[in-house]
């Protein structure tokens, strides 16, 4: 699911399922080599978790919201808050390893 600064409280925030959103940039090498990863995410844990893209040269209100420092940013949000983020381009396990913390 791709989302804006404009519906970002809408998809994000008010989201009944945890997400887990990569901010990214079209320019950026190790985001276009996570979109696989993302898209097992997607399956895997569909109705469980939303697995969602915010692309950062497009929005720049959140990613300053959220003082971002690096991209790819994988960050988790669970009721609307900020729960974990990590800078860089993530392993499928270390991205499971975030989202199994907020789902059990």
């Amino acid at each position: 699911m791709n989302v804006t600064d404009k519906d970002f409280n809408e998809k994000i925030i008010n989201s009944p399922l945890p997400v887990l959103i990569e901010f990214w940039a079209s320019w950026c090498v190790p985001c276009k080599m996570m979109d696989y990863v993302l898209n097992e995410l997607e399956e895997e844990f569909d109705g469980k978790v939303l697995i969602a893209k915010l692309n950062i040269d497009r929005n720049r209100k959140t990613p300053q919201r959220y003082e971002l420092t690096g991209v790819p940013t994988f960050s988790i949000f669970k009721d609307g808050k900020l729960i974990d983020s990590r800078i860089g381009a993530q392993s499928k396990k270390d991205l499971i390893s975030m989202i199994e913390k907020i789902i059990k």
